[in-house]
């Protein structure tokens, strides 16, 4: 049965029929309609039954813990003395996200055909960022490819965590606003009319706050469809906007850093991250100031990553990099001051990755004293709000129990 050949516009379709002898026969044929499908295989005495599109295997997503570990095993590849090509061929073999093997065999492909790796690299910018090129690149240049790697994998192990940890803190005080909203929202929606009924039998004047509570309750009852698709509309929103519009992701970038409580951790983290990957690029023999314009796309905080711009520009016409961190107020006194140490000390990279490891810790000690006093504040505020609806409803019945 032949098979049109390929093209870029034609598409799989799936078929069902019966030949001439009423056996029924299923396949596949790429074409560029179904029409053309239902003649080809007229053509070959086949009676089509149905004809439908292909629909399209779903690939596992890649995560940015699957590129981190990508790089690791490269590393040690390379290290152990294995030829490049021959490195990805193993690494792909032994990946299980059928994506992570794709992307990796398209790599080899792309060196094989005479491209270096750092080429081949920038050709998937969604995967590999600039921070990764330019310190891939500075290990061909060197000829300490394996090295660069295994110093690439380690930054990004060590930015991941400190993502992870972040995450954790906001988990748990997520997770208990988000049941006492749902327990709220039932006590309001099914709870409150029952009492409403009990008190309008008693022919008597409410007390305030059981009619504000009550009238709070009906307009959950009348309108918690519209509330609900309104919260559910409105996170859609956000995400698209933060996924698909770089100006206001970068506004949510900034205002995080306001936050209370959160802001501060955020602000470590960047400072975190921003003196890692700089003291990595630096270390690798990259430029400062083609390090710093690496390091503005990898902050991942708009404010750091326009402070880096600018920071890179004053490098460039000759401020030296400590003068130029201590011009910004993002930037803590202690980093502009080791910036000078390692800048005189001709140790620049060792003193930026001290900096780097104490403000991790900074992140860990933080996010552990966040936990620590976020429980007992959301359940003194969740025991006045359930508190405050609990007398709301039973002052009417105390009220009249002192009459009777």
């Amino acid at each position: 049965m032949s098979t049109p050949p390929r093209s870029p516009t034609t598409t799989l379709y799936q078929w069902q029929g019966k030949d001439r002898q009423g056996r029924q026969l299923r396949g596949e044929m790429r074409a560029n309609g179904m029409a053309m499908v239902s003649v080809s295989l007229r053509r070959q005495g086949i009676e089509a039954v149905t004809i439908r599109k292909k629909p399209r295997a779903r690939t596992p997503a890649l995560r940015s813990k699957d590129i981190a570990l990508f790089t690791r095993q490269l590393a040690a590849m390379l290290k152990a003395g294995i030829p490049l090509l021959q490195a990805f061929s193993v690494v792909a073999r032994s990946q299980s996200n059928a994506t992570l093997a794709q992307l990796i065999e398209q790599l080899r492909r792309d060196v094989e055909s005479g491209s270096s790796l750092h080429q081949a690299l920038a050709r998937h910018p969604r995967y590999f960022n600039a921070l990764y090129c330019h310190l891939v690149a500075a290990g061909e240049q060197a000829g300490m490819l394996d090295a660069l790697l295994a110093s690439l994998a380690h930054h990004q192990e060590k930015t991941l965590r400190i993502q992870s940890q972040i995450r954790t803190a906001l988990i748990y005080p997520l997770a208990i606003v988000s049941c006492a909203a749902l327990v709220t929202a039932v006590i309001m929606i099914w709870v409150v009319p029952s009492f409403k009924q009990v008190f309008s039998s008693f022919g008597a004047t409410l007390p305030w706050p059981t009619l504000v509570v009550i009238g709070i309750s009906d307009f959950l009852v009348d309108f918690w469809l519209l509330l609900l698709m309104l919260i559910a509309t409105g996170g859609l929103l956000a995400t698209r906007l933060w996924r698909h519009s770089p100006t206001w992701r970068a506004r949510a970038e900034r205002l995080s850093l306001r936050l209370p409580l959160l802001g501060a951790i955020v602000r470590k983290a960047a400072v975190a991250r921003w003196t890692r990957t700089l003291a990595t690029m630096f270390g690798a023999g990259v430029p400062l100031v083609e390090a710093l314009q690496a390091v503005a796309g990898a902050t991942g905080n708009a404010a750091y990553t326009e402070i880096t711009g600018v920071i890179a520009e004053q490098v460039g016409n000759g401020v030296s990099l400590a003068a130029a961190i201590e011009q910004h107020a993002l930037f803590p006194d202690m980093v502009g001051q080791m910036a000078a140490i390692g800048e005189e000390s001709g140790a620049l990279d060792a003193m930026l990755e001290k900096v780097a490891d104490f403000y991790e810790i900074e992140v860990n000690e933080a996010v552990a004293s966040l936990s620590t006093l976020l429980e007992p504040i959301i359940m003194v505020v969740l025991g006045v709000v359930i508190g405050a609806l609990v007398i709301a409803m039973y002052l009417p019945i105390f009220k009249l129990g002192s009459v009777i």
